[in-house]
């Protein structure tokens, strides 16, 4: 069986989603690692009453960014961690990071890309004034919010919208979203190339 760990840097929803699936058995892969880069993440918190190993490493403590993903790299390669899921890590990993885990680290973001890149997706969207917001699910490459596509879902937003139920709406999704991706990367119902990924069997 697969190993994964779940980057975090908050409050882990879409964690808490992941953890869900992996128990019902709808991710076919042991969720072995939960890692943050801030010691107070409630993630870290889900992942322990889940009785899921953590640890935290926090970049101030190190010379260099890839010094840092160095260390991070140790200790996932320690754990026999087989791919990656960035569940709201506010971090950007180095080139060298992700050349360790070439096409096996897959990334959650909060709007239609290449639209609204970056940590405040869901604000940007929100203050242009967009009338249709979602959400993607994607392969990692060495640009930011830049790899091969898996999955998107969209949806209209309404007049009445605030920043919050923009949030809470994309939040729905990801949730729904995220845990279908991963399980189709288990899978190996993915069919990864350097722009477009294919899914093979979908019902």
């Amino acid at each position: 069986m697969k190993r994964f760990a779940v980057f975090v840097s908050g409050n882990g929803s879409n964690l808490q989603a992941l953890i869900d699936e992996t128990k019902a058995g709808g991710i076919k892969a042991e969720l072995a690692l939960v890692f943050s880069n801030r010691r107070k993440a409630y993630g870290l918190k889900r992942a322990e009453e889940a009785g899921i190993k953590t640890l935290v490493l926090e970049p101030r403590h190190y010379a260099t960014p890839q010094s840092f993903d160095r260390e991070i790299a140790m200790y996932l390669k320690k754990d026999k961690i087989d791919f990656i899921v960035l569940a709201g890590y506010m971090k950007i990993l180095t080139p060298w990071f992700v050349k360790q885990y070439p096409k096996k680290i897959i990334n959650v973001h909060p709007s239609l890309l290449p639209a609204f890149k970056g940590a405040k997706a869901i604000k940007d969207q929100f203050t242009y004034g967009v009338k249709v917001a979602g959400v993607t699910i994607h392969i990692v490459n060495d640009k930011m919010d830049a790899g091969p596509i898996i999955m998107q879902e969209s949806f209209k937003v309404s007049e009445k919208e605030t920043l919050e139920s923009l949030e809470e709406r994309i939040h729905a999704v990801e949730h729904k979203l995220f845990p279908k991706c991963v399980s189709l990367f288990v899978d190996g119902k993915l069919k990864i190339g350097a722009r477009k990924v294919q899914i093979a069997d979908r019902k």
